[in-house]
């Protein structure tokens, strides 16, 4: 008997169904009733509800909520620090069972080989991890990264069972100006899906980003602008991650009435703010709490997103569609008590059943050592550039200061919250090495290093004095690529992530509490940031507003071009 006559037997009910969840209630994300019903599977699907069913396997959910599979429209996987292989493991009984990923970290450290070790983990995974392929590498001409994916070698992908479409388009001033390399991949593409990346674009130039394509984007930071690219056809997808906080700015926007053209996602977002916070039940119990009517968050979570994204077979709780399911104790919470992924239970013994995936780029940092002496700035003409953090926001202010002098040299400027900020060419290309000043990190001695710096993901440093700089990026070669935390000439903290760089080859209790120990040194340093390591990972970003500074200097992101 085929699966579909088995399917429709089980349905009409002639044959018991594999499985029957019993004695709870649905959410009904077309009506926004609790619907008291059975729910009957047969394999990965759905095939009866608002019936009575027998089932081959019975359990009881009574008392309990069934929602949908909770689908994350926007992150990048390595942005957990863990591979896919556990970042499955640590986000799937949190509810998440579809994620739609940008392997853009590993794809601008390896190319094409990071991007074939994501689909190769997806086929492997028990939650759908389903790819965007990564449309801007190099994101931009500002920095050098270790790989280039012009379309030639981005096609051969396209029509993988995993690929949904292009990621993430950063270049928007590309698009605006229509550079050629940009043409290239927006015409193949054309047709398929294309995601958004337009901070702070509007007007006629968001109407010609929009005229290429594209249809999602998980950027808006205000009602406002969130507002503006939904009148012109966008699908937001609502952000919040351990560094970019937007869902409190946007709850506004979430309504019964919008929630057709809302999604949510994380972008970035690690295992101890997990363990801490939750995933994407987090945004919905928060969402909640603040008075947002279930309805239209539970929608933005799984029907509203699956339809941005052309999944047609999840979103809902009805028969026929697939069996990712989430068993709550209220709507309010948002505590996931079982989960269904493909109709399988998410167990320990689910995980273990899973086949490895080799890891790769073990060898990818590649920089030359370096010295205290590579880390002075010349005094300026004037006021200095200076990059001004804003907790929870990638964007960072474009600022300007007369720094102290000492010698022939600025320094900083502790009284003002100044340190100094180096990225170094980390792929042996050049050895690159640009310097500049950076407010808000709140050190007062000491240094932080990271090989985790968007996009091009060259090591970026931030310290109060030039010797534990040099210490802390040296350090990083070592341990092939991570965070390290120096404090008076000695590593105080670090976390090695061999794989690209990017990510941990352990499992992600050990990352969470590895995270917790560094999180500490980095407090003691004086640091008043939440999530001090990454929010140092996006200050060489190029493509986020106003100024950052990459490996060629500090670059002007409005002007889109370096500074000096």
């Amino acid at each position: 008997m085929s699966t579909l006559e088995r399917r429709i037997d089980q349905g009409t009910g002639r044959e018991p169904a594999d499985l029957v969840l019993k004695g709870g209630r649905f959410f009904d994300l077309v009506t926004g009733e609790l619907v008291t019903s059975d729910i009957a599977l047969c394999g990965d699907r759905i095939v009866g509800t608002c019936e009575a069913y027998d089932g081959v396997e019975v359990i009881d959910i009574s008392g309990k909520i069934v929602v949908p599979g909770f689908i994350d429209t926007h992150l990048h996987i390595e942005s957990s620090l863990v591979t896919p292989h556990e970042f499955d493991r640590c986000v799937l009984p949190y509810g998440v069972t579809t994620v739609i990923c940008d392997p853009h970290e590993i794809a601008n450290v390896l190319g094409a080989e990071g991007i074939q070790f994501f689909l190769d983990s997806a086929r492997e995974t028990i939650m759908d991890i389903r790819v965007q392929l990564s449309s801007c590498v190099p994101a931009t001409h500002l920095e050098t990264s270790g790989a280039d994916l012009p379309i030639d070698k981005l096609l051969p992908f396209r029509n993988h069972e995993k690929v949904i479409g292009l990621a993430e388009f950063m270049n928007f001033p590309g698009v605006i100006h229509k550079d050629p390399i940009c043409m290239a991949k927006l015409e193949a593409f054309q047709g398929g899906h294309i995601d958004g990346h337009a901070p702070l674009l509007s007007g006629r130039d968001l109407n010609g980003y929009l005229s290429a394509g594209i249809r999602t984007e998980h950027e808006s930071t205000s009602a406002a602008e969130a507002m503006e690219k939904i009148a012109k056809g966008m699908h937001i997808l609502v952000r919040e991650g351990s560094v970019s906080k937007d869902l409190h700015a946007l709850l506004p926007i979430i309504t019964e009435r919008l929630s057709p053209f809302l999604a949510l996602c994380t972008d970035d977002r690690n295992p101890l703010d997990i363990a801490e916070h939750g995933h994407l039940d987090y945004m919905i119990r928060t969402a909640i709490a603040n008075g947002v009517e279930p309805l239209a968050i539970y929608r933005a979570a799984s029907i509203s997103a699956a339809r941005a994204f052309g999944l047609r077979d999840r979103g809902l709780v009805a028969p026929g569609w697939r069996a990712d399911l989430v068993v709550l104790d209220s709507l309010e919470s948002c505590k996931a008590e079982m989960v269904f992924a493909g109709g399988r239970r998410v167990t320990d013994a689910l995980f273990a059943s899973r086949r490895p995936v080799a890891p790769v780029g073990l060898d990818s940092v590649k920089a030359r050592p370096v010295h205290s002496a590579q880390f002075a700035v010349p005094v300026a003409d004037g006021e200095t550039p200076v990059m001004g953090v804003l907790p929870g926001k990638i964007i960072t202010e474009y600022r300007r200061y007369r720094l102290p002098v000492s010698g022939n040299q600025s320094t900083v400027d502790l009284n003002r919250d100044i340190i100094k900020v180096a990225v170094i060419e980390r792929h042996g290309k050049n050895g690159n090495h640009a310097n500049g000043f950076v407010q808000g990190f709140g050190l007062k001695k000491g240094a932080i290093a990271s090989t985790v710096g968007h996009d091009s993901h060259n090591i970026c440093v931030v310290g109060v004095n030039e010797d534990d700089m040099a210490l802390a990026a040296n350090r990083l070669s070592e341990i092939k690529g991570g965070f390290v935390v120096v404090e008076d000439g000695r590593v105080t903290g670090e976390i090695p992530l061999p794989v690209a760089g990017l990510m941990s080859l352990e499992p992600y209790e050990s990352v969470r509490d590895t995270l917790h120990a560094l999180r500490k040194a980095a407090y003691a340093l004086g640091s008043t940031l939440e999530e001090p390591f990454l929010q140092l990972a996006f200050l060489p970003l190029p493509v986020i507003p106003h100024l950052k500074i990459s490996d060629k200097g500090m670059v002007d992101v409005d002007k889109f071009m370096l500074i000096g």
